[in-house]
């Protein structure tokens, strides 16, 4: 069940807020849980059976971690075994059928592949699972008693499917305990809103130009045709992803949750660095909390620290996706990374500002040609389309005609990538962003209601 759908919107999201608010404090986690299995099995009811393993498993295991007469090599096994656990489950779903096609390819095998679809969401609650494992054992936390408490943590509908991934440490207190007024539950709704509306009413719109210029002809494609479809791919993934997570951050506010931030105006970076500080916040802070700091960080000298940044970078990269070319995408950041901690940003640093944020996103632009295609041939057409090595023209009437009828769409986009002034909850109650977010909702919508265009990039991850 996707946010942006009129089902979510006019039925299930009204319904879930009239339960939580009739019910008791005692069993508001408890309408949480269930309706959250509701939400998540309304798409893939087998799987849902898939997110309770791992729910339970790792419950079992927080229990035995709080037992006071393990020694540190029994705390040790525990954690080795949830690793296993989910990490097993992760792997087999959605790198199973990649580990095999390439076996076959190398050692000219045919093993049946498992065809099995991807779990949605399955990346996201696995790793907010195991964070949960990793704080009590590391005594951040404090083990979960309460198996309803904890099954809300790791189903929580708001952030189920596509995050911000949750570390448990930041909201342990939260499930125990929270509120919401007037003001909070206004300011879940604007951001809801916006949210909406850079899903429907920007991605999808600047989505239905990258899918035309990536559907044609790779080795016909004028060059400034391919910079122009990959800039669209740029915005459509970030309005998607960032307008999905202001809507889980928004709900979360209405039900008195409130979720770290996980895009901070990315494009205006002034380095790859400062990009990955800006973009996913929330997978980045996991990566540094759980396996970059854990690996030694950068307390044990230079080539230490590079070597760390690689093996972060290259799980980054396999974490989205089970193909080559999302390894090649971590890889890709991570040199770059590397060579930016190394000197590149001593360098950077002394350019003009304008250099720094055009250099930041050239490199973006290609990274997003890796991610984009699965195919690595595709990602090498693509490539040389956009450096005209496929000996096209500059630029064709096609050209023209994509810049001139997306025109205002692009500018739209750029403006709304820049930082721009909040009104805060204080506000909330004046005409002006009342009628603002009512007009936003309401072409919202209607955008919905005819809409036959209205996918998810990160629902396959």
């Amino acid at each position: 069940m996707l946010f942006s759908s009129l089902l979510f919107l006019f039925l299930f999201l009204p319904a879930v807020l009239a339960l939580y608010y009739c019910s008791p404090w005692r069993i508001k986690n408890l309408i949480l849980f269930l309706t959250s299995l509701i939400f998540y099995a309304w798409g893939e009811p087998v799987y849902i059976v898939i997110m309770l393993l791992s729910t339970i498993t790792d419950y079992s295991f927080g229990l035995l971690l709080s037992r006071p007469k393990l020694n540190t090599i029994q705390r040790k096994w525990i954690v080795v075994f949830s690793v296993v656990v989910n990490l097993g489950l992760l792997s087999y779903f959605k790198y199973a059928d990649f580990l095999i096609l390439n076996v076959n390819e190398l050692l000219g095998t045919h093993i049946s592949l498992t065809e099995l679809p991807l779990p949605i969401g399955i990346s996201f609650y696995t790793f907010q699972s195991m964070s949960y494992i990793i704080d009590v054992y590391r005594g951040t936390a404090k083990a979960q008693r309460n198996w309803i408490d904890f099954g809300t943590f790791v189903a929580l509908f708001p952030q189920l499917v596509a995050g911000p991934i949750v570390q448990y440490n930041t909201l342990a207190e939260q499930l125990r305990k929270r509120s919401v007024n007037i003001e909070k539950f206004a300011e879940g709704v604007r951001r809801f809103i916006i949210g909406l509306a850079k899903k429907v009413l920007l991605a999808n719109n600047i989505g239905l130009l990258w899918h035309t210029i990536s559907s044609s002809n790779l080795d016909s494609m004028p060059a400034l045709t391919a910079w122009l479809g990959i800039i669209a791919f740029a915005f459509q993934i970030y309005f998607d992803f960032s307008g999905y997570s202001d809507m889980a951050i928004g709900l979360g506010l209405m039900f008195g949750f409130e979720f770290n931030e996980n895009f901070n105006q990315p494009y205006i970076a002034q380095s790859i660095t400062d990009f990955w500080r800006r973009w996913h916040i929330s997978l980045s802070s996991w990566f540094r909390d759980y396996v970059y700091i854990p690996l030694g960080g950068n307390r044990r000298g230079l080539g230490i620290q590079l070597r760390n940044i690689l093996i972060v970078w290259l799980l980054t990269g396999i974490w989205h996706g089970a193909s080559w070319n999302f390894f090649l995408w971590g890889l890709y950041f991570g040199v770059i990374l590397i060579i930016e901690k190394w000197w590149g940003l001593k360098l950077l640093n002394r350019l003009p500002r304008w250099v720094r944020h055009l250099y930041a996103l050239l490199l973006i632009l290609i990274g997003w040609v890796l991610f984009a295609f699965d195919q690595l041939p595709m990602v090498l057409r693509y490539l040389q389309a956009m450096v005209g090595f496929n000996h096209q023209p500059l630029w064709d009437n096609s050209t023209l005609y994509f810049t001139y009828t997306n025109a205002i769409l692009i500018l739209v986009l750029i403006i709304a990538s820049l930082p721009m002034k909040q009104s805060r909850s204080k506000n909330t109650r004046s005409l002006l962003p009342l009628v603002w977010h009512g007009v936003l909702f309401f072409l919202s919508v209607a955008y919905l209601v005819d809409a036959t265009f209205n996918p998810f990039l990160y629902f396959r991850f």
